[in-house]
């Protein structure tokens, strides 16, 4: 019996042991035509948790999560899940499609608010293939990939990036958008358009803001720290620490509403926190005895806990695949050495942050609970958040499109495995992508970068890296002893080296990681970039000794 037979079958032992309790009982039993077996998917992303923020993760972690921990003790802990970049958009467009974002014009960074859509015209999307299998889809949060706004005439934004402070009245505000969520596959958004430092500080409701950002504000963060929201459109009485709870409720009411219905849904729920600006409600300020990020960790954790009841109170609980993950590693704008300082390391005992190619900038949590068919369990399993679109597919019985989802391998086999029963390898690499455009390959127990540095804001950055004449290229055994990333191996073992490259230079040029038709990328892909001067110190951090060579 192949992979997705066994599934079908498994879904109708539980509807007929769901019939057979109804009978026990004496009450009617509904048919089998009635009863729904797809599960109801929730896929919250946190926006810049640390792997070691999670305390299932990290027990030696000060910041307390207990709901995050209850969803790694009822469900699957994967603790080697990846997201595919350091950064917030190219992780975001590689979980709605499949695909990773640098096969696109974005080679690095990330798009504004008010940039134009990222995503391709006719590229499915999780939403859009859940959509079409009768699923009510909604995304309710941090969109982050784009919208095309109406522009006042003779007006022009950036087509990528942070828009400077000119052109973000170009804007007609009060016209609707093209190309967001409703577009792609989702029958209901509320959210913002990118993070809560960019503009426009509005909330919007399908396809046009919900109230007019008629004034000009920023949000300063708490004294002491060194990032602000950018000066930019404000709706009146628009306040970011207002986000997270509201977000919550509306997550809660599309639960309940569609609880009731009685057919499957899929909610994607991309948080705005715990990223800067740092706004933990007044509630919430000062419980963690550690700092406002530390606070604004534990009302995530919170937020969690509420959609969790939610489910609950709905009685969708036991049939709802419940996801959690992070788009990349934690900030050091959450002030991460004095957390360190005080006995919290916001990676885990992994090297790196936000930003970086080194794990503590990719690595993320990755916890995954279905009472119905998922028992608890820790997974070692390699996986990419490109990897929930195949997932999804094969868990509703139905074939990725032969052009879509290139880079998404389907993780249901170690979701739903069994003790004593070996699982099939979920994918045996994952490609890596750093803030300025830097690549890395993980394979089993080894990860190449092709950089000098970080690849993107923790010491050494690229730049200082090759100034003080560090290899151009770097290769760890992470999966043995050096899961910190501290020994470069690059000069022992060249043979490995050149294999990795070149299995990294098949797959870009492939236009696709799995298996099928070969496709295109967007743009001529350049696996080594020139580090600048001007990447030098994007992001605060205080200064830590660089390795003096290759090896420390």
């Amino acid at each position: 019996m192949n992979r997705k037979s066994l599934l079908v079958f498994r879904g109708w032992c539980a509807a007929a042991a769901a019939v057979l309790g109804f009978v026990a009982s004496g009450e009617a039993a509904p048919s089998a035509a009635t009863r729904d077996v797809r599960p109801n998917i929730v896929v919250v992303l946190c926006d810049d948790l640390g792997y070691g923020d999670v305390q299932a993760n990290f027990p030696q972690g000060l910041i307390r999560t207990p709901h995050m921990d209850r969803l790694a003790r009822e469900g699957v802990r994967f603790t080697d899940a990846y997201s595919p970049s350091g950064l917030c958009t190219p992780t975001r467009y590689g979980l709605m499609t499949g695909r990773y974002a640098w096969r696109t014009r974005l080679q690095s960074g990330v798009v504004g608010g008010l940039s134009p859509r990222l995503i391709e015209e006719g590229r499915p999307t999780v939403a859009s293939f859940l959509q079409a299998r009768g699923y009510r889809t909604a995304v309710i949060g941090k969109w982050h990939l784009g919208l095309n706004w109406e522009r006042l005439p003779g007006k022009a934004i950036t087509e990528l990036g942070v828009e400077t402070p000119d052109q973000v009245w170009n804007v007609d505000y009060s016209r609707p958008f093209d190309g967001g969520p409703t577009t792609l596959g989702f029958d209901r958004f509320f959210g913002i358009s990118a993070s809560l430092d960019m503009v426009p500080y509005t909330y919007l409701e399908n396809d046009r803001v919900v109230a007019l950002p008629t004034e000009e504000r920023t949000w300063p963060m708490h004294p002491g720290y060194v990032f602000d929201c950018r000066l930019g459109p404000a709706a009146p009485g628009f306040e970011v620490a207002d986000v997270l709870p509201e977000l919550t409720r509306q997550a809660e009411r599309f639960i309940e509403d569609e609880s009731r219905r009685g057919g499957p849904f899929f909610l994607y729920l991309p948080l705005p926190s715990p990223h800067t600006p740092l706004a933990p409600t007044a509630e919430w300020k000062g419980r963690s005895g550690l700092n406002l990020y530390a606070d604004f960790v534990m009302q995530t954790d919170a937020a969690i806990g509420q959609l969790l009841a939610s489910l609950e109170r709905s009685g969708v609980a036991d049939n709802t695949l419940f996801i959690l993950t992070s788009d990349n590693g934690c900030a050091p704008q959450a002030r991460i050495h004095d957390l360190k300082a005080k006995g919290h390391d916001v990676s885990g005992g992994l090297r790196g942050n936000k930003a970086d190619l080194y794990d503590g900038g990719v690595r993320v949590p990755f916890l995954a609970r279905w009472p119905d068919r998922a028992r608890p369990a820790e997974s070692g399993q390699l996986v990419c958040l490109t990897d929930l679109f195949a997932t999804f597919a094969e868990l509703v019985d139905a074939d990725v499109p032969a052009h879509a989802a290139e880079d998404s391998f389907s993780f249901a086999s170690a979701l739903l495995s069994r003790p004593g029963v070996p699982t099939r390898p979920v994918r045996d690499a994952v490609v890596l992508h750093s803030a300025f455009g830097s690549f890395a390959i993980r394979e089993g127990e080894w990860k190449l970068a092709l950089c000098a540095g970080s690849g993107g804001w923790s010491t050494p950055v690229n730049f200082d890296a090759e100034a003080a004449g560090l290899p151009m290229t770097q290769l760890y055994h992470i999966g043995g002893a050096d899961r910190g990333e501290r020994t470069n191996l690059q000069a022992e073992q060249p043979e490995r080296v050149q294999r990795l490259e070149v299995r990294l230079r098949e797959i870009v040029a492939a236009g696709r990681s799995t298996p099928g038709p070969r496709a295109s990328n967007a743009v001529e892909v350049a696996l080594r970039k020139p580090s600048l001067p001007s990447q030098r110190g994007r992001a605060p951090s205080p200064p830590v000794a660089a390795p003096s060579g290759a090896r420390d």
